[in-house]
């Protein structure tokens, strides 16, 4: 159990009921600074949910949430967000660049003006993600992969120390994927801590060393290979978890013998 001072995120006792549907149930779990979870489940499961009452866009039904030991109220600064791509109007006229400027709502004042040191910022992230040719260009004429990085420059842009990412492999091919990957495991050595929503459980056994495993209520937390067991994976998608749990075994043996 991680010590009080390492943990990052706290989830103590949280449900959230939307539309009068209970979609989670009794959910606890903590992260501890600089580390890298997966977020996995079926459809249904409450991911989405539990993302969005983690940024303070769901109140819970019940339970707490606390961002470096003080209340989600007090710190909401230093949890960044990047969204599915079906969350966003893609139809709305607006920048590259003005998209990655968004990530300093949080800090400016009264006018409401972005500063000279604000664009130079953000441009600098543009190029770090290979982006910086697009910066002018309308965020709608991007690739989904393109897309993609334009909103990892934005919560980047949010210097926050905790950063959610709702399938953010969705749509996007497998060079720009392990693009991706190679990203958020810089931000992990960086001190950043990461929680993805993400489908691939290969993928999620190779590259995450942490996983949440949820279906309405928290099946399993920590360590990847605790909680990526036949039993848990059964508790969470019934009949197909013992399929999922095979072809986990088949890949790691190919892999081993490749």
């Amino acid at each position: 159990m991680e010590k009080k001072e390492d943990i990052a995120l706290l989830v103590d006792d949280v449900s959230v009921n939307y539309q009068r549907d209970n979609v989670l149930w009794n959910i606890n779990f903590s992260l501890p600074k600089a580390s890298m979870t997966a977020l996995i489940g079926p459809n249904g499961a409450g991911k989405t949910s539990l993302m969005h009452a983690i940024m303070g866009i769901v109140k819970p039904l019940c339970g707490t949430i606390s961002i470096f030991g003080k209340p989600l109220s007090q710190n909401k600064k230093n949890i960044a967000f990047v969204p599915q791509k079906e969350a966003v109007d893609w139809n709305f006229p607006i920048s590259v660049l003005d998209v990655v400027l968004m990530g300093r709502y949080h800090f400016l004042g009264f006018i409401k003006w972005f500063s000279k040191k604000d664009k130079k910022e953000a441009l600098e992230l543009l190029e770090q993600l290979d982006m910086l040719k697009h910066a002018y260009k309308p965020i709608a004429e991007l690739s989904g992969g393109q897309q993609k990085r334009v909103f990892i420059a934005r919560a980047l842009l949010q210097k926050a120390d905790i950063m959610l990412f709702d399938e953010p492999f969705a749509g996007i091919d497998q060079t720009t994927e392990m693009a991706l990957l190679e990203w958020m495991q810089t931000l992990k050595k960086q001190g950043m801590t990461l929680l993805v929503v993400h489908h691939d459980i290969l993928s999620v056994k190779n590259y995450f060393p942490r996983t949440l495993l949820l279906n309405r209520v928290l099946i399993g937390s920590g360590p990847t290979s605790k909680v990526l067991t036949a039993e848990n994976l059964e508790k969470a998608y019934g009949a197909k978890g013992h399929l999922l749990e095979e072809v986990i075994a088949l890949s790691s043996k190919k892999m081993q013998g490749f």
